[in-house]
């Protein structure tokens, strides 16, 4: 999920029910927003553009891990051809 911006709708828990984990790419809002996912399932997540320093601080800019023999690289905006971002 992402862009979430500080809201998060109920229904989310009930689609979310079976899964391992919630990946956040980005625009999370709130650390409340947070604390509510990561009280339900595990959460990897990442910061967006309009996250402040109290989301900065708990998530980085980019989460790169490995997931049932895949490799994962989570960031918030990576850019749409061709205007990807080189970094």
């Amino acid at each position: 999920m992402s862009d979430t911006h500080g809201y998060l709708h109920p229904q989310v828990f009930k689609y979310f029910e079976q899964v391992d984990e919630i990946w956040h790419a980005g625009d999370i809002g709130t650390v409340e927003l947070a604390d509510k996912l990561e009280a339900f399932k595990p959460l990897k997540a990442v910061y967006g553009n309009i996250d402040g320093q109290d989301i900065r601080i708990r998530y980085p800019e980019h989460n790169l891990f490995i997931c049932e023999g895949v490799k994962v690289w989570m960031t918030h905006i990576g850019g749409y051809p061709p205007g990807i971002r080189p970094r």
